[in-house]
């Protein structure tokens, strides 16, 4: 920082002190005139009260000329942006003779006016007309009741009678409703107040009257719920002439009462005598600096008091507070504005070239997007969850592999049941060696099951399918057309559904095969040989050879080994119960005799006797091994059928079906109609994009 001949602050980059003031007020411009939200937090001094702690009288202190409207109730009803332009007097008429001619307030001159930024290039030589727009613009937005609105109202006063300040009046804080004022009125303005002053880069000016407990304060309390340290807080104390008779503020000055960081500036206004007897604020100027400099408590430090003092204070701090957040805001203009273009790149330009090659492109672009999805090469790889083909691949080699190794042929097939089919299948003669016919008929009934889970890992895919389109389709591209993106998602999902029909009857087709013909000869396959002679080698497992312990050779089994002949029981029965022992048993030999007729129905009732057990054994170990090997080759083959029928169908066709629906010149305006989002959005970016892109002008000033 350095300091100029004239004995003013000047910036590195060149801007004196007061032009960083205007930069500030040129920023404020550029997004009040377009009518866009300012995305730039801009450093501004904000005015927060209640409705009688004299917030008015010291801004027209500041400014040394009657312009705000008065009145009973909530006068200011409209933020009122209030920029002081210090400049030079002239003396010159410009033109200005005709308004100051009939003029109203006897201190116009030609060196003091005011501009609103909604009436641009107009010249309020009159304060009074100032008053009376300020009160027009309020009513046109909010009526002539008492409600209020947050859409800022712009003033620029240039004086040479003025700091360079910024300066945002709010409406004063009240708490009970009056007249026509809203049952929430409290709650508008409490809301509008922090909307402003929890900006980090707001200076909050806080206007307390003195003649009141300073704890008691709402402009002080609503400043510490957003700055409870006080840093960028400055306190204002008016009324300090009208306290009571032995008090005074020396102890708020002091700060040890509630400290601020920025200290209070102790000021005083108008009455509301002085007010309706139209007292020049000069005059009370001249009062207020008698006041300080005779009273006891306040003489030795006059010089820091008033409203003089104040504007000097205020026009520091915004100073040295531009200066400190000038970099910050450069950078956040910088970001928005790549921000705001980058989505307007991705809105695409609102005149469109011919619509045939766009939806064209669009097909390819789409088509290509789907075969990089499936095969895993998009550029956009999530690394926190599968997506596209992995997910597909998670169903085939996780949730359907999974799930057929899970079918159990026994959970349904139970031992009584096998012994029942073995009986069944050998006719009318008893089976002699464990039956063929019994094994293909529970084979291939368990066989069939499978069919359920593979139609439903075909369903699974499918759904994988619309969730990768689903995805695809999500793209600021489709949003812009929504005409085009409901097409484009009616006319695949259409096409997904005709390549099902091929795909469940493959599924369906390998499984009749798998049903269809028992190959015992695989080579994987138990025979029935290896499946007896396991079994018997469960029920007679071999006797442990004893060796003798001194010279450690085998003893010789001196039993003889038994006749193999049938022993049978003293009635002639065999000792296993008869063949058909657990079907039928005589309740005593006479009923046995009488020989009666079968029951109706025939049921297996008994427990299974030796035979029966190792014949079951033998069924179940076949039929285990069988049906393992199907296992196996319905998890190797149908996901290839999968694939072949649906996958990688829609890879390679799905272009030539989005063309033969879609590409019809009739239809092709119909698709390319923007949706009202786009066209609002594209507006709004364009708009933000020149704000920005003017601030960034604006700010590049200052190196």
């Amino acid at each position: 920082m350095t300091v100029d001949p004239s004995g003013s602050l000047a910036t590195p980059g060149g801007i004196s002190d007061p032009g960083l003031i205007k930069l500030v007020n040129k920023l404020q411009d550029v997004f009040t005139t377009v009518g866009v939200t300012n995305p730039i937090d801009l450093p501004q001094i904000v005015v927060v009260g209640s409705q009688s702690s004299g917030k008015s009288s010291v801004l027209e202190n500041i400014v040394g000329r009657d312009f705000l409207p008065r009145g009973s109730g909530i006068v200011t009803r409209r933020p009122l942006v209030l920029q002081l332009i210090n400049r030079t007097a002239t003396g010159e008429v410009n033109g200005s003779e005709k308004e100051l001619a009939g003029s109203t307030d006897k201190a116009a001159n030609t060196d003091e006016w005011g501009e609103f930024l909604h009436i641009p290039g107009q010249k309020f030589y009159d304060f009074n007309k100032i008053r009376d727009e300020i009160s027009r613009e309020t009513e046109a937005k909010v009526g002539r009741n008492a409600g209020i609105s947050p859409a800022p109202i712009n003033l620029r006063i240039y004086s040479p009678n003025v700091l360079n300040l910024t300066l945002v009046d709010l409406p004063g804080l009240t708490r009970v409703p009056v007249g026509d004022q809203p049952r929430d009125i409290e709650r508008q303005i409490r809301d509008m107040i922090l909307k402003y002053i929890q900006k980090s880069n707001a200076i909050i000016l806080a206007v307390t009257a003195a003649n009141i407990d300073l704890a008691n304060s709402d402009g002080l309390k609503l400043a510490r719920e957003v700055d409870p340290e006080g840093q960028r807080t400055i306190g204002v104390l008016t009324k300090v002439d009208l306290m009571d008779e032995g008090t005074d503020v020396v102890d708020i000055l002091a700060g040890r009462i509630i400290p601020l960081r920025l200290g209070y500036v102790p000021v005083v206004n108008r009455g509301q005598r002085d007010i309706d007897n139209k007292k020049p604020i000069n005059a009370a100027l001249d009062a207020e600096k008698a006041f300080f400099d005779n009273h006891k408590a306040y003489r030795n430090k006059s010089s820091y008091c008033g409203t003089p003092y104040l504007a000097r204070k205020l026009n520091l701090i915004l100073m040295m507070h531009i200066k400190q957040t000038l970099p910050e805001i450069k950078g956040r203009i910088s970001s928005s504005l790549q921000k705001y273009t980058q989505e307007l790149e991705s809105l695409g330009p609102s005149m469109l070239g011919n619509s045939a090659n766009i939806v064209l492109n669009i097909i390819t672009e789409f088509t290509n997007e789907w075969r990089t999805v499936l095969d895993g090469n998009n550029t956009e790889l999530s690394s926190t969850e599968l997506s596209g083909g992995a997910r597909i691949s998670f169903v085939f080699h996780e949730l359907y592999s999974n799930g057929v190794k899970a079918v159990d042929p026994f959970d349904q097939v139970k031992d009584v049941d096998i012994r029942t089919i073995l009986y069944n299948s050998s006719g009318s003669s008893p089976a002699l060696f464990v039956g063929t016919t019994a094994f293909e008929l529970i084979v291939k009934q368990q066989i069939k099951r499978l069919e359920e889970p593979s139609l439903k890992c075909a369903s699974l895919v499918y759904d994988e399918l619309v969730r990768i389109l689903t995805t695809l389709l999500s793209k600021q591209l489709y949003r812009r057309y929504p005409g085009l993106k409901e097409k484009i998602h009616a006319v695949v999902i259409s096409f997904f559904k005709k390549a099902m029909e091929p795909t469940n009857k493959l599924v369906r087709d390998l499984v009749a095969m798998e049903a269809c013909y028992v190959n015992t000869g695989h080579p994987d396959f138990l025979n029935g040989h290896r499946a007896m002679a396991i079994v018997n080698e469960k029920h007679n497992p071999p006797r442990p050879v004893q060796v003798d312990p001194k010279t450690g050779k085998p003893l010789a089994n001196p039993q003889r080994a038994a006749s193999p002949t049938l022993v049978a029981s003293a009635d002639g029965d065999s000792s296993n119960g008869g063949f058909f022992g657990s079907f039928f048993a005589a309740k005593n030999k006479k009923k046995a005799a009488a020989m009666e007729a079968p029951p109706p129905t025939l049921k297996a009732s008994g427990v299974l006797s030796e035979r029966e057990g190792i014949e079951v054994e033998v069924i179940k170990l076949l039929i285990s091994s069988y049906f393992n090997i199907v296992k196996r080759t319905m998890i190797d083959m149908v996901p290839k059928a999968i694939m072949l029928n649906l996958v990688s169908f829609t890879k390679e066709e799905m272009q030539k079906e989005l063309l033969e629906n879609m590409y019809r010149q009739s239809e092709l305006d119909d698709l390319l109609k923007e949706s009202d989002y786009t066209i609002r959005r594209r507006k709004e970016c364009q708009t933000m994009v020149e704000s920005l892109s003017r601030a960034s002008e604006i700010v590049s000033q200052v190196q």
